[in-house]
C-alpha cells in the first residue's frame, strides 16, 4: 500500500549547525572586527607602522659589556670596563713562507711589508717582530691611531684603519712567497657582524617564501596562504619596532632581532592557521561568514589566546635567569607573541570578512583536489591512532621509552660559550687566529686579572709590582700557565685599577685552563696580592665568564623551571578546568625538551653531522641555550596541545566517551597540528643552516623539538595517556575549583 503525502507539505529542513556564540570576549572582539572589517585593518595597518617609526625614531639601547658579568667575573669586569687604560686599537699581522719554511724578517718582501703596514693611513706604528721558536712565523703588532673604547666614532674609525692595513696585507702574500693574515678586535669584529648580518638576511629571505610555499600545500589557494605569512610578518615587524621602546627599560641584546624573527613566524603563522582552518571548517558546514568567524573565535581564537598566555609566562621565566642577554630575550619574544595573538583576534577576523569565499581563490588546482581527497581526516592519523588507542598501556610504554632514550645523551651534556677558535674556519681573522696561537702559545686564550680600589683612589703601584713578580713567579714553572716573558700590570689613566694578562696554553673552555682559573682565584692572587692595602682583586676573562655562566645557570635553572611550571599550570587549570589536564601538558613538554637536549648533545657534542650541517664540532653546547631553548619550547608546544585538547574537549562536552573524543579531536585537529608544526620545523630549520654555530643549535634544538613534540608526543603519548585517564581527564580537586575561568 502506498501513502501519498499531502502536496502542501513542506519538505523537512536539513539540520542546522547550533547557533554560533555571541560571549566572550574574544567572541566579541571578532564580531566587531568582523562588522567594522575596514577600520579594524586601517588600525592594524597604523599599529604596526606607529610601532616601526617610532621604534625607529627612538632608536635601541644596546646591552653595554658591563651588564653581562656574572658571579666571580662580576667586579672585575666592572672595574676594567670602566677604566680607561688609554689603549689603542690594535692588529696581529702574521708572516709565514708560502712553502711552510723559515720566515726571513730581514728580506725584502718582508721589510717591504712592514714598512707599508706603518705608512698605511690610520696606523700609529709597528713593533718588532715576534718570530716563533720554530722560526716559522713573524707577528707584527700594529698600533691603529685609534684610542680603545665602545664609541661608536671610535670603532667605525678603527674599523677603517683596520681595513686599511688589510689592503697592506693582502698586498703583501701577493706574488710574493709569503702567507700573511691579519686579526685584530676591529677586523674581526666587522667580520663577525658581516657574518651575522648575512645570516639574518639569509633566514629572512628564506623564512618567507618557505612559509608561504606550506601554506600553498596546506590551502591550495593563494590568498589563504598569504593571510597567516603576512600576518606574521606584520607581527615580527611590530614587535621589532616596538622592542626598540622596551630597551630603554631592558637593554637589547645583539641576537634579539634572530629571535625575534624565529618565534614571531613560527607562532604567528601557526595562531592564524588554526583560526582560518577552522574558519574554513564552518563555513564548509552551511554558516555564513560572520557566524563562522564567530565560531572560529570560540574555539580556536580561544585556543590561541590561552596559547599566547602560556607562551608569554614561559618567556617571562627568563627574568628570573637574572642575565642582561636572557631579559632581553624574554622581552623580545613576549612582545612578538603578544603582538600576533592581538592580530590574530582583530585583524585576522577583519581579513576573513573582506575575503568571505574569496579566501579560497585563486586555487591552485593540483593542490586544491589533495586537499580535499580525504574529507578532513587523515588515512594516516587514523592508521595511527587505532592502535594507540586499543592498547593504550602499550603506546604510552613504547613512546616513554622513546623518549627516554633521546633524552639520555644529555646526561654528558657540556656547556661553553665558544672562543673565537671556535667561529667559523670561513672566516679569514678565524684562520689567522689559529695559526697564530699555534706558532706563538702565549698569545692565545688568557686569564684577566684586575687590582682595583673601590674608591678611585690610586693603586700603590710599587706594592702592585711586587705582587705582579710574586704572582709571575708561581705560574712561571706551572705547566698550566704559559707566561712566555713574564707578567706585568698595566694601569688606567687614573692608576686606580691594574690590569694582568696570564697566558695559558690551552683553549679557553679546557679542563686545564677551568683549573688554572681556579688555582689562580683560590690561592695564587689572594697569596700574592694580599699585601696591597686598600685594593680588591678579581680574575675574569673567557675561561672565567664559562666558569661563572654555568654557575649562574646551576642557580637559576630550578627557578626558571618552577615558575614556568607552576603559571602554566595555573593557567591550564582555568583555561580547561582540570589539573589532569595540566599535569599531562606539563609533563609531555618536559619530555619534549629533555629528548631535544639529547638531540642537540648527539649532533653537535660529536663529530658525525659535521658535513651534514657544515660545522666544525666544538664538544659543547652554547651555554645560554639549554635555559632559553627550555622557555621557548615549553611555550611553543602549548600552541598543539592547547589546540588538541580544545577539540577533544569540545567532543567531550557533545556527549562523546572519552575515547571517541579523543580519537575525533585529535584526526579532527591533525591536520591543522601537522600543518603548524611543518611550519615551525622549516623556519627553525632554516637557521641550521646558518654559519654562525649559536644559530645552528637553536635551529636543530628547536626543530627537532617541535618535531618530536607533534609526532610522538601528541599522536601516541597524549592520546594513550587520556585514553587511560577516562574521565579523570576532567578531574578538579574542589580548592583549585575556586580559581577564575579563563575567559573566552
Amino acid at each position: 500500500m502506498t501513502t501519498t503525502l499531502p502536496l502542501d507539505r513542506p519538505p523537512t529542513p536539513a539540520p542546522q549547525p547550533p547557533p554560533p556564540p555571541r560571549h566572550g570576549l574574544v567572541v566579541r572582539v571578532a564580531r566587531w572586527s568582523a562588522a567594522h572589517k575596514w577600520l579594524a585593518i586601517v588600525l592594524w595597518l597604523a599599529f604596526v607602522a606607529a610601532a616601526i617609526v617610532g621604534g625607529g625614531a627612538v632608536g635601541t639601547k644596546e646591552v653595554e659589556d658591563g651588564d653581562g658579568g656574572v658571579g666571580a667575573s662580576a667586579g672585575a669586569d666592572k672595574a676594567l670596563l670602566q677604566a680607561d687604560f688609554d689603549d689603542p686599537f690594535s692588529e696581529s699581522v702574521l708572516v709565514r713562507a708560502a712553502d711552510g719554511g723559515a720566515v726571513d724578517t730581514g728580506s725584502d718582501a718582508v721589510t717591504t711589508l712592514a714598512a707599508n703596514l706603518a705608512a698605511a693611513p690610520g696606523v700609529a706604528g709597528v713593533a718588532d717582530p715576534q718570530v716563533s721558536e720554530d722560526g716559522t712565523a713573524a707577528l707584527y703588532e700594529v698600533t691603529l691611531d685609534v684610542p680603545a673604547g665602545t664609541d661608536a666614532e671610535e670603532e667605525d674609525a678603527a674599523s677603517a684603519a683596520a681595513a686599511e692595513v688589510a689592503r697592506v696585507v693582502e698586498a703583501g702574500g701577493d706574488g710574493t712567497g709569503l702567507t700573511v693574515g691579519q686579526v685584530g678586535d676591529a677586523s674581526l669584529g666587522e667580520a663577525l657582524d658581516q657574518v651575522y648580518e648575512d645570516d639574518l638576511k639569509r633566514a629572512e629571505y628564506l623564512s618567507l617564501p618557505v612559509s608561504l610555499l606550506i601554506m600553498l600545500v596546506v590551502f591550495g589557494a593563494l590568498i589563504a596562504a598569504a593571510v597567516p605569512v603576512l600576518l606574521a610578518l606584520s607581527s615580527v615587524i611590530a614587535a621589532m619596532g616596538l622592542s626598540a621602546f622596551a630597551s630603554f627599560v631592558v637593554p637589547s641584546t645583539d641576537i634579539l632581532a634572530s629571535v625575534v624573527l624565529l618565534v614571531g613566524m613560527a607562532v604567528g603563522v601557526d595562531y592564524s592557521l588554526f583560526y582560518v582552518r577552522r574558519e574554513r571548517e564552518e563555513r564548509e558546514k552551511g554558516r555564513g561568514t560572520m557566524d563562522a568567524v564567530a565560531v572560529a573565535a570560540a574555539t580556536s581564537g580561544r585556543a590561541v589566546v590561552v596559547s599566547g598566555i602560556a607562551v608569554v609566562i614561559a618567556m617571562a621565566g627568563m627574568f628570573f635567569a637574572g642575565e642582561a642577554t636572557f631579559q632581553s630575550l624574554a622581552v623580545g619574544t613576549i612582545l612578538v607573541v603578544a603582538v600576533a595573538v592581538v592580530g590574530s583576534v582583530t585583524a585576522l577576523p577583519a581579513l576573513l570578512a573582506i575575503f568571505g569565499r574569496w579566501i579560497d581563490r585563486p586555487r591552485v588546482p593540483l593542490l586544491w583536489r589533495l586537499r580535499r581527497s580525504d574529507g578532513g581526516e587523515p588515512r594516516g592519523w587514523r592508521a595511527i591512532l587505532g592502535p594507540v588507542l586499543r592498547h593504550p598501556k602499550t603506546a604510552l610504554v613504547a613512546g616513554l621509552l622513546a623518549l627516554l632514550a633521546l633524552a639520555a645523551p644529555a646526561l654528558g651534556m657540556k656547556l661553553s660559550q665558544p672562543g673565537i677558535s671556535d667561529l667559523s674556519k670561513d672566516v679569514p681573522e678565524v684562520q689567522t687566529y689559529d695559526a697564530i696561537t699555534t706558532a706563538f702559545p702565549s698569545e692565545g686564550a688568557a686569564h684577566d686579572v684586575a687590582v682595583w680600589t673601590p674608591d678611585g683612589s690610586p693603586l700603590d703601584q710599587d706594592a702592585v709590582d711586587g705582587a705582579v713578580v710574586t704572582l709571575n713567579d708561581s705560574v712561571a714553572a706551572d705547566p698550566e700557565f704559559a707566561a712566555g716573558d713574564g707578567l706585568a700590570a698595566e694601569y688606567s689613566v687614573d692608576g686606580s685599577v691594574a690590569r694582568i694578562d696570564v697566558p695559558v696554553p690551552y683553549e679557553h673552555d679546557d679542563a686545564r685552563a677551568e683549573d688554572s682559573l681556579q688555582a689562580l682565584r683560590d690561592d695564587l692572587v689572594p697569596a700574592a696580592f694580599d699585601g696591597v692595602e686598600g685594593a680588591e682583586t678579581g680574575v675574569t676573562g673567557m675561561t672565567a665568564g664559562n666558569v661563572d655562566f654555568r654557575g649562574l645557570l646551576a642557580d637559576r635553572m630550578p627557578v626558571v623551571i618552577g615558575f614556568v611550571l607552576l603559571m602554566t599550570i595555573i593557567v591550564l587549570v582555568m583555561a580547561f578546568r582540570s589539573l589532569a589536564v595540566a599535569l599531562t601538558a606539563a609533563g609531555l613538554n618536559l619530555l619534549s625538551v629533555a629528548a631535544s637536549y639529547g638531540l642537540l648533545t648527539l649532533v653537535f657534542q660529536n663529530s658525525w653531522a659535521e658535513g651534514l650541517l657544515g660545522f666544525e664540532s666544538t664538544g659543547a653546547i652554547i651555554t645560554w641555550l639549554p635555559l632559553f631553548l627550555f622557555v621557548i619550547l615549553f611555550g611553543l608546544s602549548m600552541d598543539y596541545h592547547v589546540f588538541v585538547v580544545s577539540r577533544i574537549r569540545e567532543g567531550a562536552k557533545a556527549g562523546m566517551t572519552t575515547r571517541e573524543a579523543v580519537r575525533t579531536g585529535i584526526i579532527r585537529s591533525a591536520g591543522v597540528v601537522t600543518s603548524a608544526a611543518v611550519v615551525m620545523v622549516a623556519v627553525f630549520s632554516i637557521f641550521a643552516t646558518l654559519g654562525a654555530i649559536d644559530f645552528k643549535q637553536l635551529g636543530v634544538g628547536l626543530a627537532a623539538a617541535i618535531l618530536i613534540d607533534a609526532t610522538i608526543v601528541r599522536a601516541v603519548l597524549l592520546p594513550s595517556i587520556m585514553a587511560l585517564l577516562g574521565e579523570r581527564n576532567w578531574w578538579l580537586p574542589k580548592p583549585l575549583q575556586k580559581l577564575p575561568q579563563l575567559e573566552h
